[in-house]
Parts: structure tokens; sequence; C-alpha cells
């Protein structure tokens, strides 16, 4: 009996594992770009994001921002956006790029998680209703049901069980992979949007001394 077989066997509910295997599959795709593509090297952001802003290249540190095309990158740069406003304004547009990037990049977990509990409860369902039919098939055979009889059942309705913790195992392991990683992006996050936020703050108490020392 091949794969096929012992999946046709199972009936109706391994149809809808199945349907939550192919979403989690999508899923964990989609994340694993999503977070390849989110890697930056953050000391060399930080040297060139700095040096932008000490030359008050402003538009420079915006397009170089835009090049790097990661979320560190877009929240500096919506932060830059608001240099000629002032410092809070930029902290604020700090603040609110930030939480955008973070549900962009969470996007999809919860169809992950779902999977990972529901595939399971899908393949106890689906257990529980062959074991219903095959006892009532033991007892339309009236008593006289053999060994085989009872063990072929069994085992057709164990079936999806054991293909529900097949895809909700993975899909577990693989949402908190996922939780962990977007943990540590959000602090790198964190920690450079700090640090431009300084350099700007610490810019501007440069030149507001310079101006000082010219007038005296």
């Amino acid at each position: 009996m091949n794969l096929l077989e012992i999946f046709l066997k199972g009936g109706f509910i391994m149809w809808l594992i199945l349907i939550c295997s192919i979403i989690g599959l999508a899923v964990v795709i989609d994340r694993f770009i999503v977070l390849r593509k989110a890697k930056i090297n953050i000391p060399a952001f930080l040297v060139r994001i700095r040096g932008y802003i000490q030359r008050r290249d402003i538009s420079g540190a915006i397009s170089y921002c835009m090049e790097e095309k990661s979320p560190v990158a877009n929240v500096v740069r919506k932060g830059l956006k608001k240099y000629k406003y002032g410092h809070d304004r930029v902290k604020e547009a700090i603040e609110n790029a930030g939480n955008q990037e973070i549900s962009k990049l969470e996007k999809g977990l919860t169809v992950l998680a779902t999977v990972a509990g529901i595939a399971p409860l899908l393949g106890f369902l689906g257990t529980v209703t062959g074991m219903i039919q095959a006892f009532m098939r033991i007892e339309d055979l009236a008593g006289a049901a053999n060994p085989s009889d009872l063990a072929g059942g069994i085992w057709e309705a164990l079936v999806t069980t054991a293909f529900g913790l097949i895809v909700g195992i993975p899909a577990l392991a693989f949402y908190n992979y996922f939780l962990s990683a977007i943990k540590r992006l959000v602090g790198e996050i964190e920690i450079v949007a700090n640090d431009v936020v300084e350099f700007i703050q610490d810019e501007n108490s440069s030149v507001n001394e310079v101006d000082d020392e010219i007038e005296l």
C-alpha cells in the first residue's frame, strides 16, 4: 500500500489536513523570503547614515535607505523625511513606521499558528469519526467480527491523527522560529532608530552651538 492509498483511507478529513499543510507551507515560504530580505549589516548601515547626517545630506541618506529596501532602512527613511520639521517629528515618524514594519513582518503568523493548532485537532476528529465507523461495522457483524476487522478499522482511523501531527508539529516549530527572528529584528530596528534620533539631536546641538559662538 502506497502513500496515496493510505491518504485516501483517511477519508474527507485528510483533504482538510492537506489544505492546512498547503496554507502553512505558503506562509512559511513567504516569511522566509521576507526575513531574508530584511537582513542588513547594522554597523555599516549606521556608519553610512551618520556620515550623511553629519554632512547634512538628508536626501542622500534617504536615497541610501531606498537602496537597502529593508524594514530598518524603511523606518529610518520615513523618519528622515521629517527631518526639517524637527527632532520630535522625526521620532514620531520613526515610531509610526516601526509599528507598520512590525505588522508587515508578523503578517501570516496568525494563520500559521492556526494551522499548527487546527491540523492535529482535525486529525483527532478524523480518528474519532473513524473509530465510530469501525465500531458500527463491528455491531453490524453481530459479534461475528474477527480481530482483523477491528484492527483494519482502527489503523484507518489513526491515519488522520498521524497526518495531523505531521502537519501541526512543523507548523508550530516554524511559528516559534519566526517569532524569535522577528523579535531579534524588532530589537535591531529599535537600536537603529534610537541611534539615528541621537545622531540628529547631536548634529542639531552642534549647529546651535556654532550659531551661538558666531553671535558672540
